[in-house]
């Protein structure tokens, strides 16, 4: 069995790809299709592609991803340890 090269697509191209898929009425396997690529991968821009305006659509890279994940992991973390408290202060309140 042969493998499949493995092909590499500018940033550029990706933001296009997912400003064709957002912008137009057409289905997405059709727009993959014209674009060769996979239907996959283009739902995989999409999900990539940071809707938050700071970084405007640009494509996040792998190491952007990890320290944004990072940093929500340990606010969600802070968070939870601020509810176990408030938990533990009413549940004496309550005696």
């Amino acid at each position: 069995m042969r493998k499949r090269a493995v092909q590499r697509f500018s940033d550029d191209f990706r933001r296009e790809a997912v400003r064709l898929a957002r912008d137009s009425s057409r289905p997405l396997k059709e727009l993959a299709a014209e674009l060769g690529v996979s239907l996959t991968t283009l739902r995989n821009w999409q999900r990539t592609v940071s809707l938050d305006k700071s970084s405007a659509g640009r494509v996040l890279s792998l190491e952007e991803q990890v320290r944004q994940l990072k940093k929500e992991n340990e606010r969600l973390r802070e968070e939870r340890e601020i509810l176990k408290k408030a938990t533990a202060f009413f549940a004496k309140g309550a005696r």
